[in-house]
């Protein structure tokens, strides 16, 4: 059988498995349709639409296409002689198209509030029989949905069938940073996939790359860190997620406080508000569950939940600004500035820091990291990346992105506020226009 999906990045996504068809009409898969990809990015980049349920199987399209490579251009001829193996196909293209199910409505604020935890979820998704998906992969075997769970949990012991799905380039980082570029409007995600297939091939410890292939793959890293600084890290993004996070905080107080006529009765929320929740429960929240209580909430008693429910729905994000070690000390100040101008600071300041790795060759022990990028020379001998790339040797190891300051706009303007809140806002402004720079940005 072969079926196809028409894709804007990877043009056709072939299914040519049962399993993959089955698995991808199970209700759980299909709720990812129903999450969006990148969170709150939307509210920054328009186009930013795209879900879950797009993205996994662009993941199972790219690892489909390095499994048929691999088993066209370097199939195993003897045991252990480090080529591909086809049998070990079927997992990874399951734990390709599998390994995002977990995730929840807008993801990782959702986690932060909550305490899940996507992949602890998506082991639990695979594993229990209550799921169609459960049923759908112990039809292959009654092992086969824990040795799936095994490739996502980086546990399965063919680190080739690993390192396609979690290593730091793999199907998964490939797919979401060509079609995030594309989705948010934007270039700084594209790179040669082509290319980086075709110099791609299997060795005893995993997955490496032939050296000519060398500037891909340097295009690659540094488009995902393009990625991160410019879209990922951008700071109305993550301001919106500070009000996000805050509005899930302040439902939980409410709650946790018995003050249950502020929030409702939001029914598919109160397992989490009450902290005992199933695998069931979990599986009935999507991005439009949550966004239904956000629009209850703009009728809230308490006037908290009110606010920053309609600050979330009508896109009124804080401003910010970026602060060092040298600055740090001064916040405390600031956010006793936001209360004097009438602010609960726990809901309506933040700081928040966010950072990326482009990439890196040691764990914190010195050792060797086990995923590490190698590339192979004619000789078949092999050598790091940063090694023999000046260019990834310059971003090799160092942290890049900022520690930021949020609080509400208005206290950037005094024009039309009451009197006696002017004194309040023009100090705030003074430390602001001593001290830092509002990101232009941040609008």
């Amino acid at each position: 059988m072969e079926k196809v999906l028409r894709d804007p990045i990877h043009s056709y996504i072939y299914i040519q498995h049962q399993v993959i068809l089955d698995l991808i009409n199970t209700r759980e898969f299909q709720r990812l349709r129903r999450i969006r990809q990148l969170g709150t990015s939307n509210i920054t980049f328009h186009g930013a639409e795209h879900s879950r349920f797009t993205h996994s199987v662009g993941v199972y399209e790219i690892t489909r296409q390095i499994c048929d490579i691999f088993q066209r251009n370097y199939p195993t001829k003897t045991v252990n002689d480090g080529l591909w193996d086809d049998k070990e196909r079927l997992v990874a293209l399951c734990a390709a198209l599998l390994h995002d199910i977990g995730h929840g409505p807008y993801s990782h604020t959702f986690e932060h509030i909550f305490h899940t935890d996507h992949e602890n979820l998506t082991v639990q998704i695979l594993t229990s029989p209550e799921t169609e998906v459960n049923q759908v992969l112990r039809r292959v075997g009654a092992d086969f949905p824990q040795k799936v769970a095994s490739v996502i949990q980086k546990t399965y012991p063919n680190p080739q069938v690993v390192q396609m799905i979690s290593s730091q380039i793999d199907a998964d980082r490939m797919d979401y940073l060509l079609r995030d570029s594309y989705y948010t409007g934007t270039n700084y995600g594209t790179f040669d996939l082509k290319r980086i297939l075709r110099v791609m091939r299997p060795y005893k410890n995993g997955i490496t790359f032939h050296i000519s292939g060398m500037h891909a793959v340097e295009d690659y890293i540094v488009s995902r860190f393009q990625m991160y600084q410019q879209v990922y890290f951008h700071p109305v993004s993550r301001s919106m997620e500070v009000i996000l996070s805050h509005l899930l905080k302040r439902a939980r107080f409410l709650y946790d406080h018995h003050e249950q006529e502020a929030i409702g009765n939001p029914v598919l929320l109160l397992p989490f508000l009450k902290k005992s929740f199933t695998i069931a429960d979990y599986l009935k929240l999507d991005d439009g569950v949550l966004n239904t209580y956000f629009i209850q909430w703009c009728d809230s008693s308490d006037q908290i939940l009110n606010d920053l429910a309609k600050r979330f729905l009508n896109r009124k994000p804080l401003k910010s600004v970026s602060y060092s070690a040298q600055t740090k000390k001064l916040l405390p100040k600031l956010r006793k500035l936001v209360s004097e101008a009438g602010y609960n600071e726990e809901y309506y300041t933040a700081t928040n820091n966010s950072y990326d790795l482009p990439y890196d060759t040691i764990v914190p022990d010195g050792q060797k990291k086990a995923d590490q990028i190698e590339l192979m020379r004619d000789d078949g001998s092999l050598v790091e990346l940063s090694a023999v790339s000046r260019l990834v040797n310059s971003i090799t190891g160092k942290f890049s992105g900022d520690e930021r300051f949020f609080f509400p706009k208005e206290m950037l303007s005094s024009n039309e506020e009451p009197e006696v809140f002017t004194p309040i806002y023009q100090k705030f402004q003074k430390y602001l226009k001593n001290r830092w720079v509002v990101d232009p940005k941040n609008n």
